[in-house]
This record gives C-alpha cells, structure tokens and sequence, in this order.
C-alpha cells in the first residue's frame, strides 16, 4: 500500500468510484466508514456504492448511443436485483433482462416500466408466460420449440399479439469459464445455426399468429474480455438474420447480448467499456451494410459491468489457523453461502483490511468461510496486514452474482444490503431472522 490517503493505484480499479481512505484511516465508501456500516449493520454485509452504479449506467447509454442511432440499455437482473437497485435503473432509463416470475415480480413491486423488461430463459413456465404477458412485458425472448407454442397459446388466451426475439447460438467461443459459456454449439440456450434447426424456429415463429417476431438475440457468455467474439457472433447472427428475409422476417431489433466483464484483481483487467462498444457498432454496422439490411434497433444486457464493481462486502475477522510451512488460514463470518463463486468458478479476489487499508502487508493467508466444506475459500494466497479477531475486512468487486447465488446453507442467514451515497447509508435490505428462515416450514 502507498503512504498517506491514497489507497494502492493497483486497487483504484476493483473498489467503487467513491472510495478513499477517510480521516480515521479506514475504508470510506460514499463518504460512509466502513467500519461504522459494519458496526451498525453488523456482518456479512453488502455495500453499493450509489454514484459508481449511476455512471455505470449512464457509461453504458453514452458509449452506444454515441455509436449507433437506436439503442436500448437492458440490466441482466441475474447479477443482483433487488427493489432499490430496479428503482435506481428505471430512474436512469434502463430497461431489465429477467430470467424468472421472481425477478419479474420485483420489477412490478419496484414499478418498473415493463415496456422496458425482456424475459429470457430456457425454460419458462406457463404460469410465468401468463404472469409476463398480462403485465405487458415489452419482450419474450424464444428459446425453444416449447417457448414458441407455449407463448402464443398464452398469448392468444390474453388477446394479445406478444413482441419476440428469437434467440440462436453462433458456435463462438467467447475464452470464459466453461459455466459461463453459452453461444457455442453445445449449450442449453437458444436455437442453434448448425443444421436448420434457428431457421425452422423462425419459420414456426413468425408463422404463429400471436407473436410478432421483431428480431433476433445471442449471447455468447460472460465475464469476457475480448472483443473478437463479439464481432464473430454479430457477423453469423446478422447474416442469419437477413437469409430469414425469405420466410418473411423484418427486422426491427437485435440484441448482441451482454457479459462485458470487469477487473476483480489488481493486474487483470478487460478493455474499456468503449473498446467494447466501438467493436459491437462497427460489426452491426458493417454486417447490415454488406447484408442489406437496415440498422435495427440495439439492445445491449450489461449485467456484473453495471454492479460488479460498486459493490463490497464488508466481513470480520474469527479465528485463525497457521499450517507450518503449508498456509495460514483467516477465517470470516461468512462465506461460500454470500458468495459460492470462488467454490464454483475459482473467482478471484481481493481483499483489504477495512479499518487500516494503508498498513503494511505482513502475511501471506488464505480467506475462508465459517461453513462445512473445505472449497469454502474467499480469496486464496493475498498479502494483508496481521488481523485480529474483530477486524473487518472488505473484499471488493462483490456486486454481482454473490448476493443472487446466495443460499441458506448450514441454515445461514443471508447479509443485509445498504445503499451509500454522500456519507449517507441506507438500507435496502435487512438481515434475514431465523423467523424468516423458518416461515415456510409447515407443521
């Protein structure tokens, strides 16, 4: 760490726009001291930084609305929803990507404008269908066969004629995690290219009288930082798309899909958002010029890009064990059921201590978690100061994913979210009781 108030330059990328270290020396977040949210709120808990998700959002709407003349801005709601953050988006003019009635019914409770939602996923129920349709959602994206006799018998139930794209998968291989892989031949999602089976799909789409098939998606995966994949993925989807004029397709949109990814640790980062944007419009651009087609309208479905980084969970410090020669183990009061993404992707992390982030790096430990597995491991092999039971330690870049993914296990409780903004916390979240853990249960 440097000397002074500075926190390290290496960490300026994977800690939220507004963070510094305060005139206590600690860890300041939206001018409020993280280790006075921690004593008030109690741990584990999730801190957003308001302003960072704020220019996020207005980041991604500048950047492709400067390169393309019709674009929309659609959250991927799987990073993390929640009442506040759906508010905070619609009042900054995005639109939502759910992938669920759950995700649907908290656009509703937040009153989002569902003209502004698109509802995904390669299974949708008919009771979700019913749900989104007579709540007027803007689109359903068609994922396969069953979506499309499904959606227009809801459809022609509610007399309404329901918007579509029609997701396909390139066959492009984005270099991700294989989990988080979804536009290659081989995944659950869409209708592939390969072997007429996307062009049979838009035949019996845009022959179904209740839906209105304006374009076509794909999404090739997440957390990616390249950008060839992107204009691979454009080319083979644009060029299907104009060979569907002959079935009778107009189109109107297209979505390239999402999964920008962002920096999680001090030296690997991905492009900035406008490298990534000037790659997407140049390919749309030039695919609908050689094809022939007019621009359509773009969606984009920035999901962990717009949260990832303005959030951070604050934890404190328990016991300690020291493996001569092997490991020292630093254990919090949390863990894989906040965050189960180092057990399942090995995710990397940072981490810092919250109420001394300039003090010297003393040890070399692995953070771990209070639960019963020993994949239970937050950040391995990371330099901190020595800490002692009680510390609170930050790790950054905790926005997306942790919160949605989280669960009960070893019945835990699931952590409080606060919302920070010009040295003021608000709660958007409390700490889940045993009697919330136990309401469903029935004797």
């Amino acid at each position: 760490m440097t000397t002074g108030t500075e926190i390290d330059a290496d960490l300026r990328p994977v800690l939220p726009l507004t963070a510094e270290v305060n005139a206590a020396g600690h860890l300041a977040i939206g001018g409020c001291d993280a280790v006075e949210l921690a004593r008030e709120f109690g741990t584990p808990l999730y801190v957003f930084d308001e302003a960072d998700l704020r220019d996020r959002c207005r980041e991604y709407v500048r950047e492709f609305s400067a390169r393309l003349p019709d674009v929309g801005v659609l959250y991927a709601s799987k990073a993390y929803i929640g009442k506040a953050l759906a508010q905070l988006l619609a009042d900054e003019g995005l639109g939502l990507d759910v992938v669920s009635g759950g995700e649907l019914a908290i656009a509703r409770v937040a009153e989002f404008p569902l003209d502004r939602v698109y509802f995904h996923g390669n299974n949708k129920g008919r009771e979700e269908l019913a749900e989104a349709v007579a709540a007027g959602i803007g689109r359903v994206v068609i994922d396969n066969f069953r979506d499309i006799e499904l959606l227009d018998e809801v459809a022609r139930e509610a007399g309404v004629r329901q918007p579509v794209l029609l997701r396909v998968t390139p066959d492009v291989d984005p270099h991700t995690h294989s989990h988080i892989t979804t536009g290659v031949l081989d995944s659950k999602f869409g209708f592939a290219l390969a072997e007429g089976q996307a062009e049979e799909a838009m035949k019996r789409a845009l022959a179904a009288p209740n839906l209105d098939v304006v374009g076509v998606h794909c999404h090739i995966g997440s957390q990616l930082f390249e950008t060839e994949p992107y204009a691979a993925a454009i080319e083979k989807t644009l060029a299907f798309a104009a060979d569907m004029r002959r079935h009778g397709l107009n189109l109107r949109e297209f979505s390239p899909g999402g999964g920008i990814g962002i920096q999680y640790t001090r030296h690997e980062g991905p492009p900035p958002l406008a490298t990534f944007a000037e790659t997407i419009a140049t390919a749309i651009k030039g695919a609908c010029a050689r094809l022939g087609l007019e621009i359509p309208r773009v969606t984009v479905e920035p999901g962990r890009s717009i949260v990832g980084r303005a959030g951070v969970a604050l934890y404190s410090v328990g016991s300690r064990k020291d493996v001569p020669g092997v490991r020292t183990y630093v254990a919090v009061d949390g863990g894989m059921a906040d965050n189960i993404r180092p057990a399942i992707y090995d995710a990397k992390y940072e981490a810092l201590a919250a109420g001394r982030p300039l003090a010297a790096l003393e040890e070399l430990v692995t953070v771990v978690g209070k639960y019963c597995e020993s994949g239970d491991v937050l950040v391995r092999d990371v330099r901190l100061p020595h800490l002692e039971a009680g510390e609170v330690l930050a790790i950054p870049a905790s926005g997306a994913y942790c919160l949605s993914m989280a669960s009960n296990y070893n019945a835990a409780l699931k952590p409080p979210i606060v919302f920070v903004r010009d040295g003021k916390a608000r709660l958007v979240r409390r700490r889940e009781t045993y009697a919330d853990l136990l309401a469903t249960e029935v004797d």
